[in-house]
């Protein structure tokens, strides 16, 4: 049983975006849920008020010099918020990093095997540094512990079906007629008219490093500005590595520094293998391994290589190693390996490291703050998840989650459901009370829990197939697939079977004509809109300028018409040196962001900043019969993805992440004929946002077009013509075809935790409908 701490995290007259005087008391010592439609309001009270507010008075207790040094937050617009705790926000936001940054650096799991060889390694290297690929003692000197190297792509810079007098050097300031390009065409140690391909190996070499070390060159005669004159022979591979590898690319032309790319191919470093070490760190073993091997193994084979060890010294170390590794094992990350780049992360396998961070942590009393922890998750690894929020709230802290998956709104002792609809239609809290008391009450978020869905009676037929053939990337196993088209097709499995490899990787490379729509961010910042982010803000200030006769740079608050005070933002930031920041509306435009001359102008009685005011749908009837087409196809894409609410000129800052990535969708949806790929679409989604995306599916279908979708979501799936089902399991266990059929099949097959899971829900449906 979980401690009983008592007290309340308050909140009185909340107003943060689109909440409307906010009030709640969440209970401390809990796992409370926040959901609610997209857009409704759960992230303003979970993370724009409370872990905003908590961070903002944390920071107080610091000396101005370290606040100045720390982000600054701007107190939310609420009337009290009181007995707040420290909070820890473990967002979805991809973990990034640079090339350095691996998933045994960011756990610190790789520091504990790099002191762990140190002591127990043989012969050792030294220190526990000396096995660090991030300093100089322990780094690969050719690649300096990044592990790839960049190099001249020969097969690209060399035509062999063309001698050199012809044209084989295909890298243009080399090519034939250059002055460069002399060198290589009037070269008297070569038989410039013979094609390169056939050169003998020693031709081939003096054409790419002439007499090589310690061998004088030849001269060339060469005609230039000067004149004609004898220049030493320089070998192709030693001046483009000269004059583009050995130098800083930066200081050319951002054109030349394209060509150049064009030329290069990126690979392992020869030196080191790809290991990033030097060769005294990768000599060391324990039990014949090294360190750059127990980097690349599995996360769950690491556990059980270091389970061997028993030495009294490195026990200890090996022990603190596994403990943490099996944190990442419990979270369904057993198939990562620790030499894994961070920036391959998903969101949702980022966010699960960071958990694993906290969950090492002795700290109680804390609030943690997830957003949409399940994310990324077969129903499978659910419950696992469940199991690391319940322990964070046994050791006496506050966990605050917002979610939609309703295990893990099952698993809550509090819920807050947030609506009843989006945007300027939610900010209310229409329900709190136990998950229980949630299935019975009358909101969409009840009804939808409530609610019993079979799989899709009459499948569609598909009208062909396109084939993905022998894909071994990653941990694919050879994989051949057929792909039917002119259906709705969902591919399914556990995390890290290669759901993700074998769609955005493999089947996009064979059909690169595929639309993508993956889970990377749109670029937002404080000026990007609907209007802008769609395209239709260009059609608006032109339809202004020929209406009213003047010229379209005056409709845009990032040009002529912005206001001058604001400079178009339509607020003042005011960043005070020792207070926290403030932002004020601009009296000058009153926060609409134009020129008062230029809101005087007028269409049809609307001004630009009325328009920028109109929700999706009534924009629709304002442009019919003006401008063109395009705008209109456009608006209805918004409300195709469910967004009618949104208006114009909201910044794109405010819109949440489910809302966020339809619009993102909303950009791709007026093709036909084409074949559409969509990685997770129901991230950020509700219950019922969901039916919305799947009726948008149909009508893409409908309209000719074929549909494959890497998803979890069992609605989804139960929805879908066909089911592709990768696994069994995760890393190297995954990477094979477990199921292929109809979602009435899959309910029926074995061997498939997709279709286990599926027969439950199938299972829990016909319950409630009894």
């Amino acid at each position: 049983m979980h401690q009983d701490i008592h007290g309340y995290i308050t909140l009185t007259g909340a107003r943060e975006n689109n909440l409307q005087e906010v009030g709640l008391r969440i209970p401390k010592g809990r796992l409370t849920v926040f959901t609610g439609v997209s857009g409704s309001g759960k992230s303003s009270v979970v993370f724009d008020t409370i872990a905003v507010e908590s961070q903002r008075q944390l920071n107080e207790t610091f000396t101005w010099f370290v606040r100045n040094r720390l982000p600054k937050y701007e107190r939310p617009h609420a009337d009290a918020i009181e007995d707040l705790s420290p909070a820890i926000v473990v967002d979805q936001k991809p973990i990034g990093g640079h090339s350095r940054s691996t998933v045994g650096t960011m756990t610190d799991i790789y520091g504990v095997i790099r002191v762990l060889f140190s002591r127990y390694g043989t012969p050792s290297a030294g220190e526990a540094t000396a096995y660090s690929f991030n300093d100089p003692s322990g780094m690969c000197p050719e690649c300096d512990g990044l592990g790839k190297a960049v190099r001249p792509d020969y097969d690209r810079i060399l035509d062999p079906a063309r001698s050199l007098a012809d044209g084989a050097i295909l890298f243009p300031p080399f090519a034939a007629g250059t002055w460069q390009g002399q060198t290589y065409t009037n070269t008297p140690d070569l038989d410039t008219h013979k094609p390169v391909g056939e050169f003998t190996a020693a031709e081939r070499e003096f054409l790419l490093r002439g007499g090589g070390k310690g061998k004088q060159a030849g001269k060339v005669n060469v005609d230039n500005t000067g004149g004609s004159r004898d220049i030493d022979y320089e070998g192709l591979a030693d001046r483009f590595e000269r004059l583009y590898l050995n130098r800083d690319l930066s200081t050319l032309a951002q054109k030349t520094r394209d060509m150049v790319h064009g030329f290069l191919v990126e690979g392992r470093c020869p030196a080191c293998g790809g290991a990033r070490l030097n060769a005294a760190a990768l000599a060391t073993r324990i039990d014949g391994l090294g360190i750059a091997d127990h980097s690349r193994m599995e996360v769950t084979d690491l556990i059980r290589v270091l389970g061997r060890i028993d030495d009294p010294v490195a026990g200890p170390v090996a022990a603190a190693a596994i403990t943490a590794l099996e944190r990442i094992e419990a979270i369904g990350l057993g198939y990562l390996s620790l030499d894994r780049e961070t920036s391959t992360l998903s969101g949702g396998e980022g966010q699960r490291l960071k958990m694993v961070r906290h969950l090492g942590s002795s700290l109680t009393g804390m609030t943690y703050i997830f957003d949409e922890p399940s994310v990324g998750l077969h129903p499978r690894d659910v419950g696992r998840l469940g199991d690391l929020l319940l322990r964070l709230r046994d050791k006496g802290n506050t966990v605050l989650v917002v979610e939609h998956d309703p295990d893990v709104i099952a698993m809550a002792d509090h819920v807050v459901d947030m609506g009843p609809a989006a945007g300027a239609g939610g900010g209310h809290v229409v329900f709190e009370g136990t998950p229980d008391q949630l299935r019975g009450a009358d909101t969409l978020t009840g009804r939808q829990l409530r609610r019993a869905t079979g799989v899709k009676a009459k499948p569609r037929e598909a009208t062909g197939g396109r084939w993905v053939k022998g894909a071994d990337l990653h941990n694919l196993k050879e994989v051949s697939v057929r792909v039917p088209t002119g259906v709705l097709t969902a591919v399914t499995g556990v995390a890290g079977s290669g759901k993700s490899t074998l769609v955005s990787r493999a089947f996009v490379e064979a059909h690169p004509d595929a639309v993508v729509v993956d889970q990377s961010s749109i670029g937002i910042s404080g000026r990007s809109t609907p209007a802008t982010y769609l395209g239709i803000m260009d059609t608006v200030r032109k339809v202004f300028a020929k209406e009213t006769g003047t010229r379209a740079g005056l409709f845009s608050f990032n040009s002529h018409g912005a206001c001058e005070r604001c400079q178009g933002r339509g607020i003042i930031y005011s960043d005070l040196a020792f207070m926290d920041p403030v932002t004020t509306t601009c009296e000058a435009c009153d926060g609409r962001r134009f020129k008062e001359e230029v809101r005087a102008l007028t269409v049809r009685g609307r001004s630009v900043v009325d328009v920028l005011e109109m929700t999706a749908g009534q924009a629709l009837d304002f442009f019919a019969g003006l401008g063109d087409a395009s705008v209109r196809r456009r608006l209805r894409a918004l409300r195709d993805v469910g967004l009618t609410y949104l208006t114009l000129g909201q910044p794109l800052s405010t819109l949440s992440g489910g809302e966020r990535q339809r619009i993102k969708l909303a950009t791709q949806l007026h093709r036909t004929g084409a074949t559409y790929v969509l990685d997770e679409p129901t991230t950020g989604l509700h219950m019922a946002d969901v039916d919305g995306l799947l009726a948008m599916l149909d009508r893409l279908v409908d309209a000719g077009n074929t549909v494959l979708v890497v998803e979890h979501n069992l609605e989804v799936v139960k929805h879908a013509d066909w089911v592709i089902d990768l696994g069994p399991e995760g890393g190297r266990d995954g990477g094979r075809i477990v199921f292929e059929g109809t979602p009435a099949q899959l309910a029926e097959a074995e061997g498939s935790f997709t279709a286990e899971h599926l027969r439950r829900d199938l299972g829990r449906g016909v319950a409630r409908a009894a």
